[in-house]
C-alpha cells in the first residue's frame, strides 16, 4: 500500500518492513529495525544475511571501529558509502557486536550506503536499520512504486516519491565492492554505479583516480 513519510516512520516503529525508493539509477530497498522483518518481507529464511544501512554517522563509526581497516582504508569506506552510494563489504574483527552479526559472514560485513535526502526524515529516527534489495526471492529488485505494489504482499508499506514529470532512467541494484584492510578494492557484484564503465578494471581504475588520497 502507498504510504507517506509519517506512515513509514510509524511502521518502522512497530517493527514492520517498509519499501523505500532510492535516487536514480538505483532500485528500491526493503528495510526494517530487525533482519527478521526484512527477510520475512522478501519471503526468505529469517536468518538470511542482510546489510546494515550505514546512514547514521554514529553507527558507521561503531562499525568502522569493529573492522580491520587501516586509517586510509577507513576514510575510503566513508567516501564510497557517502559519495558513491555503493554497497560495501568491509573486513571485521572476530566477535563483532551482536547487532552486526546479521550482516556479517566469514568476517565480512555488508553495508548499504545510499542516503537520499527525501527519505532522511524516515531514516534519522532509526539509526540502526537492516536493509536488502526490494524483491521477493527469485525476482529482480523493483524499480518503481507500481512494481513494488505488485510484488510485495498487500499491506506492505511502500513510500512513493516518484516525479511523474521526469523521464525515468533504467534502474539497477547497487554495485557491491569489497574493501580490503589496506585499501584494495574488488568488484563483488556489478550494478548501477559501474554500469557505464567498460568492465570491472575500468571502474576500479575510475575509483582509484577519484580517491587517490585514500
Amino acid at each position: 500500500m502507498i504510504v507517506d513519510l509519517e506512515d513509514v516512520r510509524d511502521a518502522l516503529g512497530r517493527g514492520e518492513a517498509v519499501v523505500l525508493p532510492n535516487p536514480a539509477p538505483l532500485t528500491h530497498v526493503v528495510t526494517a529495525t530487525t533482519p527478521a522483518a526484512v527477510n520475512a518481507a522478501k519471503g526468505r529464511p529469517v536468518d538470511q544475511a542482510v546489510a546494515v544501512w550505514a546512514h547514521s554517522p554514529d553507527v558507521l563509526a561503531e562499525i568502522i571501529s569493529a573492522t580491520t581497516l587501516e586509517p586510509a582504508a577507513a576514510a575510503l569506506a566513508h567516501r564510497l558509502l557517502g559519495d558513491e552510494h555503493v554497497t560495501l563489504l568491509v573486513p571485521t574483527s572476530p566477535g563483532v557486536p551482536g547487532w552486526l552479526a546479521p550482516a556479517t559472514r566469514d568476517a565480512w560485513t555488508l553495508l548499504f550506503g545510499a542516503r537520499w535526502t527525501p527519505v532522511r526524515p524516515v531514516l534519522d529516527p532509526f539509526p540502526l536499520l537492516y536493509v536488502s534489495s526490494a524483491n521477493r526471492t527469485g525476482h529482480p529488485p523493483v524499480a518503481s512504486t507500481a512494481d513494488a505494489l505488485a510484488m510485495f504482499p498487500p499491506g506492505t508499506p511502500v513510500l512513493d516519491l516518484a516525479d511523474s514529470s521526469r523521464a525515468e532512467p533504467v534502474r539497477r541494484a547497487t554495485t557491491t565492492l569489497r574493501l580490503h584492510p589496506g585499501g584494495g578494492l574488488d568488484l563483488h557484484r556489478r550494478g548501477a554505479q559501474d554500469h557505464q564503465h567498460r568492465d570491472a578494471t575500468a571502474y576500479l581504475e575510475h575509483l582509484r583516480s577519484r580517491y587517490p588520497e585514500s
